[in-house]
């Protein structure tokens, strides 16, 4: 039976496949006698970030691609510059989609990784926050106390009294056994002692359980169960009071050098209104990791950190792979590879998607918009259709069997032969 605090809704799905590696890795950390909840999120990171660094590389690739494309999307953009009206938009949007298509790049791609990771931090929330409704190694720590507990006379009342004060809102719905371990993973040192104080009949047990559930959740001296906030709240010692404050300043520390290290190679492209749109945001992330970490357990301020420093480690890396690759090689590569993917797809042959993008260059580099002339490919298709119209109507007015008739005969005849 689940607890009732486990995530539902579309992000429950994830929570659930989250909570399986989760319970995976803390299997292994029991099995070599270090079954800490702490180590197991940092663990859980370094394998979640393995599995997105395609997803990481892609994106990298994508940005370093830009640069070579750019030419042509600036001049598509300043083609359409000041037409806001909704047929502009969407020939533009067009012949950005053909210049990306003649390139072979996805710039959807580049928010794939944004769109996952946020579909992770959203459940691994729900699953640090409730770690006994997905690992059950956990919730048996709890089994004992909680099962004596339910029969125990005054035990509803005390725990629903003290719920609000640790967010422990599920226990106000109902009471039952899982409610109650709910409530108990919640529980702070001076909660424990009160519990024991109440209840003296079960402090043996009270006792076991805060022992062994105090080994699993606290990492270098910090409740992960707790929020940095609370804990300098608590008046606690200088040293975890030192140890809470670093939460959130080396959350926002390694989320800034993480930062600077993806964008720090790149040039933001358009206006300088959206280079600075860029520069703030890359400065605000940073700030907003230090808020959320100095609220939020202490659990999702280790995953924040640490994701941010498998980040940092990756994109060194990758940075120094794609520093020896000639970029315009690659593209080129990439091109190739997309006109395949094309023909077998949509039964587009490359060809005809570099030929498309190119016409369309060309006609943006020619276009002159005070000017009403025509592009040079509009004047040759204007001609041709011109002499093929005259030729068409000198046949109409030639008689049948005349001898202007048999000499248009043979120009045709002398006209294909030379075509040959």
């Amino acid at each position: 039976m689940n607890l009732l605090t486990k995530s539902g809704g579309f992000l429950g799905p994830i929570a659930t496949v989250l909570g399986y590696i989760m319970s995976g890795i803390f299997a292994v950390l029991i099995a070599i006698h270090i079954p800490n909840i702490g180590l197991a999120i940092i663990l859980f990171t370094i394998v979640i970030y393995m599995l997105m660094l395609p997803l990481t590389y892609r994106q990298q690739k994508f940005s370093r691609m830009t640069p070579l494309m750019n030419p042509e999307l600036n001049a598509i953009r300043d083609k359409y510059k000041g037409k806001q009206d909704q047929a502009s938009m969407q020939r533009m949007n067009e012949e950005t989609q053909m210049v990306y298509a003649k390139y072979g790049v996805n710039p959807a791609g580049s928010c794939v990784q944004l769109a996952i990771t946020m579909l992770i931090l959203f459940p691994l929330y729900r699953v640090i926050m409730n770690i006994p409704a997905y690992v059950a190694q956990v919730k048996e720590v709890f089994t004992a106390l909680a099962t004596q507990l339910l029969t125990t006379a005054g035990a509803e009342e005390y725990l629903k009294e003290i719920a609000s004060s640790i967010q422990a809102t599920t226990i106000t719905k109902s009471f039952t056994e899982n409610t109650i371990v709910d409530t108990l993973y919640k529980f702070r040192p001076g909660n424990w002692a009160a519990l024991a104080e109440k209840f003296p009949e079960l402090s043996d047990v009270i006792s076991k359980t805060a022992k062994t559930i105090g080994d699993m959740n606290h990492f270098l001296g910090l409740n992960i169960a707790n929020t940095p906030l609370n804990i300098i709240k608590e008046h606690a010692s200088v040293g975890l009071v030192i140890a809470a404050v670093l939460v959130p300043v080396l959350a926002a520390l390694s989320q800034w050098i993480s930062v600077k290290l993806m964008t720090g190679s790149q040039q933001p492209e358009g206006s300088d209104q959206m280079a600075g749109t860029m520069k703030t945001m890359n400065n605000v992330m940073p700030l907003m990791s230090a808020f959320f970490c100095l609220s939020l357990p202490v659990g999702m301020g280790i995953y924040w950190i640490m994701s941010a420093v498998v980040r940092t480690i990756q994109q060194y890396f990758i940075n120094k792979h794609l520093d020896k690759q000639d970029m315009t090689e690659l593209l080129q590569k990439n091109m190739e590879k997309n006109k395949k993917k094309m023909e077998k797809k949509a039964g587009v042959t490359g060809a005809q998607i570099s030929q498309n993008a190119a016409i369309n260059t060309r006609n943006i580099e020619n276009q002159n918009p005070n000017a009403g002339r025509l592009s040079r490919a509009k004047e040759l298709s204007k001609e041709a259709a011109n002499v093929s119209e005259d030729t068409v109507q000198s046949k109409k007015n030639v008689r049948p069997g005349s001898l202007a008739e048999k000499a248009n005969m043979v120009s045709v005849y002398n006209e294909s032969h030379r075509k040959k």
